[in-house]
């Protein structure tokens, strides 16, 4: 997952692939974790183009993941598509005086972009970025979970439990039994 910098020099490049999870160091150690599982392969469509010292890569992923529901816990697979861009741009030289860079207002890392060096840009960090971004936070198997209940874990998704409907204890359930005197 590479791009020649010196194809791109008179016109811009589309590029399609597709690759195992596995292939990506960080969804690789996701899927060690159990946090999600791959169902199938990142596909990837790509276009990329020079823009002036820079280059920028558009694309759309796509694939198919494993998760557990963060209300019910059961499993369930979900796609997973996302379109971003990206823009990459030459590693600047160290400075040859000391404080010369300091006096930048910004730098490119704080402005989103992402420098490569040589004659090739690799993809791979950039792609499994985008991948881990398009996860859900909290994932649910559907909107309309009604999750576990919070007595017996019964999965209320299947049905109503067996449990008394009177509420829970909590911890200042105690202040009921404190009457004021009445003078």
């Amino acid at each position: 997952m590479r791009i020649s910098t010196e194809e791109l020099k008179e016109t811009s490049l589309a590029l399609e692939f597709e690759a195992a999870a596995e292939r990506f160091p960080a969804l690789r150690e996701m899927v060690r974790g159990r946090e999600c599982d791959f169902v199938g392969p990142i596909r990837a469509r790509l276009r990329a183009m020079r823009v002036g010292d820079m280059v920028e890569v558009e694309g759309e992923i796509r694939t198919s993941v494993r998760l557990t529901c963060g209300r019910c816990l059961a499993e369930f697979v979900s796609p997973l598509e996302t379109a971003f861009t990206l823009t990459f741009t030459r590693e600047r030289p160290a400075a040859d005086e000391p404080g010369e860079l300091d006096t930048l207002e910004i730098r490119a890392d704080e402005a989103g972009l992402i420098y490569f060096q040589g004659e090739e840009i690799d993809l791979t960090e950039g792609i499994q970025e985008q991948v881990i971004l398009s996860l859900p936070l909290r994932p649910l198997c559907s909107e309309a979970c009604k999750g576990l209940c919070t007595r017996c874990g019964a999965d209320l998704n299947a049905g109503a439990c067996t449990c008394l409907k009177e509420p829970a204890e909590g911890p200042f359930s105690v202040l009921r039994q404190l009457k004021p005197e009445k003078k």
